[in-house]
């Protein structure tokens, strides 16, 4: 964390600062520009993303700045010195407007837009794609572990298996997408994060037998002991001990809390195990699992009836496999308020043009509807137009709707109060649950209604028509 710190303004890619020289040698610093964030595709075939990142991407943006060193090494990659000088005083003083974090959202959708001059704009770019790409990655996935395991226990066992610190942010991002705890200590740290953790398989091959290290260990915490009963051999040996030990816990007035297991068939051995502590008068005791779950072997224990009361989650959290990453992008909407465009073969490429805002409408039940990206300053929208297909609309009229975009930053100044991990996990609750169910399912979701408003549709068709026309194909 001190690395980035100290050179905040150097985590960039080194064609964000060639663009910025560049805008600065031809005197286009003034330049207003609107950049926007989006994803172009929900990532593990799901219904949607639970937004995640902001509140660490606006406070990093804080010390978005260049030291005396940073612009020393720039210097030696042959930066111009003007461009230099203006660096050393850079700082960002533009506004961002974004979506809340743990807000559920939907391919395409401006989620977060970006204004102010051109050269801080484009230099953020990478920072804003990293940050908010991976966390809502990760928050996607936790999401989705947590729908299955219901009100289950789950902690992220991942920082060992992360990509280097990247295991901060994943830890952050796996609770707010409804992971309860992390065995990550400094992440819990910096995030105020549940933390939990009990012992691995060398503290019980570091005493010269199982039930030795079991007692050892329940003696040092004995209110709050859990025993890794597969180091051996679970049935004859590891839960056998456990029993032992959670009895002469008993007698001193306190209770073996769990056994986990981590290898192995879980679900044979976690009905087994379940067995022999309820027949041992050990009903209070739960049983833990790990080992490469996700959240579809977490789906099948539980149709296989597997009496688990917890699942510690690790590699394919954080590293939000089987998707390596999201899809984020970040493009450019308008400079000097004339809209811009970015043409592509791929018409599901062509950006959307313009200082647009996000309406969200409620069916009559009080459920999400759908999302119409509007231009802004539009208030009556009666229709949306699909957004790759001509012709096809959908009706609004009625319907109720609310802006989803606020300010976070303006004109560099942070207007938004911080929220706690607590805050944004309860706001994502309850954005899940107005998100019907056939858009949250595992196999083949309903896709969400996305769109544009008319006058959004009509601004963007034209532009295309006119930029057509202005650089012709030559065949």
């Amino acid at each position: 964390m001190d690395i980035l710190n100290n050179h905040n303004g150097l985590y960039t890619d080194f064609y964000e600062l060639t663009m910025a020289q560049g805008y600065f040698m031809e005197g286009m610093q003034e330049k207003q520009v609107v950049f926007d964030y989006n994803f172009r595709k929900n990532p593990f075939d799901c219904g949607y993303v639970i937004f995640a990142g902001l509140e660490d991407l606006i406070g990093s943006l804080k010390n978005f700045k260049y030291s005396n060193e940073a612009i020393d090494y720039l210097r030696q990659n042959g930066f111009n010195p003007d461009f230099l000088e203006y660096l050393k005083k850079f700082s960002f003083r533009g506004t961002i407007k974004s979506v809340r974090e743990g807000e559920v959202v939907f391919p395409i959708t401006p989620i977060l837009r970006v204004e102010g001059n051109i050269i801080e704009c484009q230099i953020l770019e990478t920072i804003i794609l990293n940050y908010l790409n991976f966390e809502s990655l990760i928050a996607t996935k936790a999401s989705r572990i947590r729908k299955v395991a219901e009100n289950r226990i789950v902690s992220d066992f991942g920082l060992r298996r992360a990509q280097g610190l990247g295991g901060l942010q994943a830890s952050r991002a796996a609770v707010i997408g409804g992971i309860d705890s992390t065995s990550n200590v400094l992440a819990g740290y910096l995030y105020d994060l549940d933390v939990s953790g009990t012992q691995a398989h060398s503290w019980i091959q570091s005493f010269n037998d199982e039930l030795t290290a079991f007692r050892k260990y329940a003696e040092t915490y004995p209110s709050k002991t859990i025993l890794l009963v597969d180091t051996y051999d679970t049935l004859r040996s590891g839960v056998p001990n456990a029993i032992k030990v959670a009895k002469e816990l008993k007698e001193k007035g306190h209770d073996l809390k769990a056994i986990r297991l981590d290898s192995g068939d879980l679900a044979y051995l976690s009905k087994k195990a379940r067995k022999m502590l309820d027949e041992a008068g050990l009903e209070s005791t739960k049983i833990l699992a790990s080992n490469q779950l996700n959240e579809y072997i977490i789906r099948s224990l539980l149709f296989q009836g597997a009496p688990i009361d917890g699942f510690g989650v690790g590699t394919e959290l954080v590293t939000g496999k089987s998707n390596a990453a999201l899809d984020g992008v970040y493009k450019l909407a308008m400079m000097n308020e004339i809209p811009k465009l970015k043409l592509s073969d791929t018409f599901e490429k062509i950006t959307i043009p313009g200082k647009k805002d996000i309406f969200r409408f409620y069916d009559d039940h009080g459920y999400f509807y759908a999302d119409c990206i509007v231009l802004e300053g539009e208030n009556i929208i009666k229709e949306m137009h699909h957004p790759y297909e001509k012709g096809k609309k959908c009706n609004l009229e009625g319907l109720k709707y609310e802006s989803l975009l606020e300010t976070a930053l303006d004109k560099g100044e942070i207007t938004t109060f911080s929220k706690s991990i607590e805050e944004i996990k309860k706001y994502r609750d309850e954005r899940l649950a107005k998100l019907p169910e056939e858009h949250q399912r595992f196999e083949k979701p309903h896709i969400y209604k996305v769109g544009l408003s008319k006058k959004l549709n009509d601004l963007r068709n034209n532009l295309v028509y006119q930029m057509q026309n202005k650089n012709p194909v030559r065949r």
